[in-house]
Formats: C-alpha cells, structure tokens, sequence
C-alpha cells in the first residue's frame, strides 16, 4: 500500500474567503482547519483583533511571500481573551508601522487614530502597553504635519476624551494594512510579515502571561 503524502492533505494559503480546504486556505481558514473547528475565517480560536490583521495581511501579500505566513499560523490557535488592551495594541502597532510610509492622504487618518490609541494606553500599564506608547509616539514624531491636522481636525477635546476603538477596528487595520502594501518601499511584505509577527508576539505576552518563576530555595547551611 503506498503511502498518503499528508503535504497533499494540507491546504494552501492563497487570498479571500473559501469554501473548504481543497479550494486553498486564508490564515484564519488554516487556522480553524488546525484547530480542529468548523471551517471558518472567523474561527473562535483567535481573539478578534489579532484574526482581523491576520486576514488583511493574508489577502495583500503578494503570492511569492504568502506562504512565509503558514508558519505563524499555529501561534494563533488559542490565542484568546477578553483583555481591553489586545484591541488597542494591535491597531496601534499596525498604524504605527504605516504611518512613516504611507502617503500624505492616508496619514492624515493613521494620525488621528493613532492619537486615540495614545491617550486609551496612557490607562494600562505593563511593559506591551509601554512599547507600544512608544512605538505610537515614534511613529507620530515621523509625520509631524499629519499629527498637526489630526489634531485640529478631531480638536483637542476629543483627542483627551476618545472614543472607543472598536473590538476589532476593521477600518483602522485595513488603511494601515493597505497602506504598507501600497507604500513606495522596496519590502512591503516583510514589514507585512514582521508586523503580523509582532502583532502575535505581544499579544501572547498579555493574553498567555508566563507564570513567574519561584525563587530558588536556600541551600541548607550545616554548623
């Protein structure tokens, strides 16, 4: 009996929704399929936020460098929580990558979102919270002219009383998400890549904290 190639088995990433494995895969789709749920690119395996950014940089990278993405796959299995800061963070640290790198227009939005993000952070702590406040700062200080008009656009009444990002803030991740595959930079899909890694990296860090290590006993001094 000859054996089954399980490469054959497995689904290919490629962009959009699909109907089952056969037809290919998105990230989310992938993910469900190892998770062993229904077939879904909304699967409850991953908290929203992470899955919505999951799915955008799926669908904009360009095929040559989609399948650098299976491998971060499993790391979003179980991904999940209900922590306020995961829906903030990952706006931010998107917005914040495309910022410096998006056109004058599309900064303009970034920058008005990104001073939401700034204020609702300034109410956690914990050290995700703090790198992201400054990656957002380093980010606004690279287009001072569009942080300028977001401020006198949203007024600075809103900017210190914000309101809520959404669960998932769909638009703000879409119009950073195009706006780094749009960019007139010659490595769009690594800073893909490298966003959506470090989108789950931290998001880790909040959702499965690690258990602090009990300090070592004393050795036992005989007189």
């Amino acid at each position: 009996m000859q054996g089954v190639n399980t490469e054959q088995l497995l689904p290919v990433l490629s962009p959009g929704r699909h109907r089952n494995p056969r037809r290919g895969a998105c990230f989310m789709e992938y993910a469900s399929y190892l998770a062993g749920l229904r077939w879904s690119d909304h699967p409850a395996c991953t908290h929203p936020s992470v899955a919505a950014l999951a799915r955008l940089v799926n669908d904009v990278t360009s095929d040559e460098a989609r399948s650098r993405l299976t491998g971060l796959i499993p790391s979003v299995v179980g991904l999940v929580g209900n922590d306020p800061r995961v829906p903030l963070v990952v706006s931010a640290l998107a917005a914040s990558t495309a910022l410096p790198i998006s056109n004058e227009v599309r900064q303009r939005a970034l920058a008005a979102g990104l001073l939401r993000c700034e204020r609702l952070l300034a109410g956690y702590t914990g050290e995700v919270t703090d790198r992201t406040r400054l990656a957002v700062r380093a980010a606004l200080n690279t287009a001072p002219t569009a942080e300028a008009w977001a401020r006198a656009f949203e007024g600075d009444e809103s900017v210190f009383r914000p309101r809520p990002i959404a669960v998932s803030d769909e638009a703000m991740l879409r119009a950073s998400v195009i706006g780094i595959a749009e960019a007139c930079v010659v490595d769009p899909d690594d800073r893909l890549v490298k966003l959506l890694t470090k989108v789950i990296a931290e998001t880790s860090e909040i959702l499965r904290p690690q258990p602090t290590a009990a300090p070592a006993p004393r050795a036992l001094q005989l007189k």
